[in-house]
């Protein structure tokens, strides 16, 4: 089957799988407006963003270069070193919890934050943040695997499943308040039974690589280092840039507002998602064509990636701008404002599928912190939009916010990549080189 079609076929059914997942999130979300208002909404997506950024930081950027490492010492039948690997990634997120769950409740209080839904929620919240970071690295790791179902299915379809037997289990409770907390606890305990579970699925395919008499090299850790700090500030500010705006506005919207806007970038983040399924589905082929130094095949395909990446973001796009009035109703008539900001949010996808994955080839070129940079503009450039737009704008400043934040870093890291690497990985490097293939030779 041909890279064009695999891509498709697999990232549709990674994508179907995430959609029926998100699906059912998108219910319990409008099911939390409709039983317990609007309030109650923000309080889940403020615990939802917090639960995330926890999270990111826990497994301290290991899970952003596991599917890099598993797919390289895959390729070389590295069985032991990759061991190794998963050893220090997994001890990151234990030490971090047990950290977390001894001292950081105390720590919200020095800061001011004793009494934030985080603070009164703390216990679960960890929890929360603990599958959740199990999760990424477990699915990175299994994605480097060659196993991007197993990798994405735990997150894309059985922890929507648990959310919705949590709030099922709620729901009988007559007080607004306590069938919240009942959620909450609910949806923790069977968020780590899963992680758990896919814990489970990722040591049988580290067990089924080849290579277990092969020697540890011990200085490796050097490298993973090299790229797991970069790329873990690169994660928190690209995979978790609407959970930074979603804490960084709360302190400029009002609850409804927040919970509005909220709803909408959980919309994108699905729609996003779409793309980044073609990256994972193509990172393994890219990695295996740089360990052997196959030059004109990585550069291949990364503009096939791209493409169809590019080509995705654009009908996406069009679906969203045309369904999300209809969708936000299920929240309530007041959601219905979220539309337009919505349609505004997916221009940004465009902009950023068509600048191609300037992160991902900085760090196979091993230039993982030449992306920081561009990193740091964007979120300034957020935190100045939303000071500027937001208040006299709301929703809609918010969203134009986000877009210019996301384009300004786009082109920056673009234009990095090009002079880093020497490399165009925008959709017209791959519109050039189809047009050079065609040209008559001599």
């Amino acid at each position: 089957m041909s890279l064009h079609r695999r891509l498709v076929s697999q990232s549709t059914i990674i994508f179907g799988g995430r959609l029926f997942g998100a699906g059912i999130v998108f219910l319990v979300q409008a099911m939390i407006a409709r039983l317990w208002g609007a309030g109650h909404l923000g309080d889940f997506l403020i615990i939802t963003a917090s639960c995330n950024l926890i999270a990111v930081a826990m497994p301290l950027g290991f899970h952003t270069i596991g599917a890099y490492f598993a797919a390289e010492y895959r390729a070389r039948s590295e069985r032991r070193q990759l061991g190794v690997f998963m050893l220090h990634a997994y001890g990151h997120i234990l030490v971090a919890l047990v950290l977390l769950l001894l001292a950081g409740q105390f720590v919200l209080g020095l800061v001011g934050q004793g009494g934030s839904i985080v603070a009164q929620h703390y216990v679960p919240v960890i929890l929360l943040a603990f599958s959740g970071a199990t999760v990424m690295l477990s699915g990175s790791l299994l994605i480097g695997l060659k196993r991007p179902f197993s990798g994405f299915f735990a997150d894309g379809i059985f922890r929507p499943i648990i959310l919705v037997a949590a709030l099922v289990g709620a729901m009988g409770i007559a007080n607004r308040d306590e069938g919240f907390d009942h959620m909450v606890w609910g949806a923790a305990i069977g968020f780590v039974v899963i992680a758990l579970v896919q814990f489970g699925f990722t040591l049988i395919a580290w067990s089924a690589v080849p290579g277990r008499d092969t020697a540890v090299r011990p200085r490796e850790s050097r490298r993973w280092w090299r790229f797991a700090l970069p790329w873990m500030l690169i994660a928190l500010a690209t995979d978790f840039f609407f959970d930074i705006n979603l804490l960084l506005l709360s302190q400029i919207l009002g609850r409804e507002e927040l919970a509005i806007f909220g709803v909408c970038t959980r919309i994108f983040a699905l729609v996003s998602f779409g793309v980044s399924a073609v990256y994972a589905v193509s990172m393994p082929d890219m990695f295996e064509s740089e360990a052997n130094a196959d030059r004109s095949a990585f550069h291949r395909k990364v503009g096939d990636a791209n493409m169809v990446a590019t080509a995705l973001s654009l009908v996406l796009f069009c679906v969203t701008a045309l369904g999300a009035p209809i969708a936000l109703q299920f929240f309530g008539p007041g959601f219905s404002a979220g539309a337009a900001p919505l349609a505004v949010l997916c221009l940004a996808l465009v902009v950023r599928s068509a600048m191609g994955p300037a992160s991902l080839v900085l760090s196979i070129h091993d230039r993982p912190y030449a992306s920081l940079p561009a990193v740091a503009l964007g979120i300034i450039v957020l935190f100045v939009g939303n000071w500027l737009l937001a208040p006299p704008f709301g929703l809609m400043g918010a969203a134009i916010s986000a877009l210019i934040a996301i384009t300004i870093w786009s082109l920056a890291l673009w234009a990095i990549a090009l002079r880093t690497a020497k490399m165009d990985v925008s959709i017209l490097q791959w519109f050039r080189a189809r047009r050079a293939a065609a040209l008559p030779v001599g």
